[in-house]
């Protein structure tokens, strides 16, 4: 495992600077690889924005979240989905260019969502915070986009399942990273 300090990667982040991004998930690749690792993950679903970029550039294989979570839904028979996630994540290119190949359809949140979303990201749960009134809000948007006719809720952060799943939601939910682990496992005793 290797990771820059979250700090390191919103600079190049909030600056729309993907090769940075780019160039440090791939010295993190590296060093892994020379530890010894036959793949690669990233549970953080903003940075994938930037693995598209140097994908082909390893030489190993890099399972790609958003794919991951693409295969789950098709499996799972959804065919509508919510991405909730940081800003970045909702308004970029991860999910809509994995799941269009799969047949699906997606939807964000309202651009006042978003920012809301955005900011309990960022200024709670990053920091271990995880109040019901946030709880509330993400199952109040959850609940305007079923009516919509969407079917399932990509928990597109690493850090949204800590404060909710298919427990306490009002539409079933794909945990991303929960997501990613599984396949990661289902990787590794392919390779063994």
């Amino acid at each position: 495992m290797h990771t820059y300090p979250l700090s390191t990667y919103m600079r190049s982040i909030e600056d729309g600077r993907w090769d940075e991004v780019a160039s440090m998930l791939l010295a993190s690749a590296e060093k892994v690889r020379q530890a010894g690792a036959d793949f690669v993950i990233c549970p953080d679903n903003t940075a994938h924005q930037a693995i598209d970029l140097i994908r082909d550039q390893l030489p190993f294989t890099w399972l790609h979240i958003a794919e991951e979570v693409a295969h789950v839904a098709t499996e799972r028979g959804f065919r509508r989905l919510l991405i909730l996630g940081t800003s970045y994540l909702m308004e970029g290119p991860v999910y809509p260019t994995k799941l269009r190949s799969s047949g699906i359809e997606w939807e964000i949140p309202h651009p006042e969502a978003r920012m809301r979303i955005n900011a309990t990201i960022f200024d709670e749960l990053v920091n271990g915070r995880f109040p019901e009134s946030s709880r509330s809000y993400f199952n109040q948007v959850i609940e305007e986009s079923k009516n919509r006719g969407i079917d399932a809720a990509v928990l597109g952060c690493t850090e949204i399942p800590l404060l909710m799943g298919d427990a306490e939601t009002p539409l079933p939910t794909l945990d991303s990273t929960r997501i990613l682990a599984r396949a990661a496992l289902r990787e590794a005793v392919r390779k063994a």
